[in-house]
């Protein structure tokens, strides 16, 4: 498929994920912020980083950027969006997913390898994975507890919108919860990094799992 990066001021995984999505398949380009989506474009990916610095709240400036109102209503019609990490965040506060990602209730930045597991939700990355899987994967962040209160997660969990949560609860998310999904199923934010985790030399672990939320995207 054709997918989209964007790129935000300070987003700093965007060339990891291109590379993934090119040694998976895919066609990827990278997309300014300022800029419009082009109309090839299949799917998108929001990668992650430090957009505006953090500045407010993390993703707070991002989503405002301009091309926001491009990625909303791409959102409404349906593409595949994948938030990582500072995409989530900027998703989140662009209202396209519910809830908030807060500091880790360590009030540390928290970088270490974890394993997330699949709840089930049908999107377009979890094609190829199995209710119950577990995949090893890292993360990196310092505001990437997630927060709703308890009628929205309760309607999530109704509607099939938690994705994937933390087999280890490691910065006091609500429910464990690592990856939520819109209601619709195509907009995917995930806290953790699959594209550092879906290569054989940089997973210790088995990459497989992670490299297929972006495989995913060649069995829609």
């Amino acid at each position: 498929m054709r997918v989209g990066v964007v790129v935000f001021p300070g987003s700093n995984c965007d060339r990891d994920v291109h590379h993934v999505l090119m040694d998976t398949g895919h066609e990827p380009a990278y997309v300014w912020h300022e800029h419009a989506i082009p109309d090839n474009i299949e799917a998108l990916i929001l990668p992650g980083g430090f957009s505006y610095g953090d500045r407010l709240r993390a993703g707070a400036i991002a989503s405002h950027s301009p091309i926001m109102r491009h990625v909303r209503y791409m959102a409404r019609e349906g593409m595949p969006i994948l938030g990582i990490c500072n995409g989530f965040q900027i998703l989140a506060e662009g209202g396209l997913l519910p809830g908030v990602l807060l500091h880790n209730d360590t009030a540390r930045f928290t970088c270490r390898w974890t394993r997330i597991r699949y709840g089930g939700a049908k999107t377009p990355f979890t094609i190829p994975l199995r209710n119950g899987d577990a995949i090893p994967i890292p993360v990196a962040n310092g505001e990437g507890r997630y927060h709703a209160d308890p009628d929205t997660i309760r309607h999530m969990e109704e509607n099939s919108q938690v994705v994937f949560r933390y087999t280890e609860n490691i910065n006091g998310s609500a429910g464990d919860i690592a990856g939520v999904c819109n209601i619709d199923g195509n907009v995917l934010g995930l806290m953790p990094h699959p594209e550092r985790a879906a290569e054989y030399d940089t997973n210790p672990y088995d990459h497989r799992p992670a490299r297929s939320i972006f495989k995913s995207l060649g069995d829609m």
